[in-house]
């Protein structure tokens, strides 16, 4: 299952969003629902499928444990996990912890990136759409084997 598109959203007053219909058929066929919201390594967070984000729970969990960086990496992305199922509106609820982390208070941007889902604070995304456009355009005219990727 693959996951694309941008999506902006409101967060109600107790702190969810609503996943769009599109995206919530997609959940339902795949995972009945079923996911984990946790954190990213940036200011935003992440939202999987609960079978691939279990995966990646798994490979965390197989990573040396006395590592410093094996341990940061299970704070933030085990620590910040909560897993839900999506109500009936498609909605789910982001932590008070979550919602900190990532600045969120009402606006919103869910981002399809494959296996997974970034939300965004809606200004942390346009600001990051713009650096995304400069690091594109120079990589297209310095890096040959992405010629094929013209935009």
């Amino acid at each position: 299952m693959k996951f694309y598109g941008t999506f902006f959203l409101n967060l109600d007053a107790k702190g969810r969003i609503a996943i769009p219909a599109t995206e919530r058929a997609k959940l339902e066929a795949f995972c009945g629902s079923r996911v984990v919201v946790t954190a990213d390594l940036g200011d935003r967070l992440l939202v999987y499928p609960e079978p691939f984000f279990d995966a990646l729970a798994d490979r965390l969990n197989q990573l040396p444990s006395l590592k410093p960086t094996t341990e940061a990496l299970q704070r933030t992305l085990l620590g910040y996990a909560s897993h839900a199922k999506l109500d009936a509106q498609g909605r789910v609820l982001l932590t008070p912890a979550q919602r900190a982390l990532a600045g969120l208070e009402k606006e919103a941007v869910l981002i399809g990136i494959g296996n997974r889902y970034q939300l965004w604070r809606k200004d942390a995304w346009a600001e990051q759409q713009r650096r995304d456009r400069e690091i594109a355009a120079a990589a297209l005219a310095e890096e040959p084997e992405l010629s094929d990727f013209r935009l």
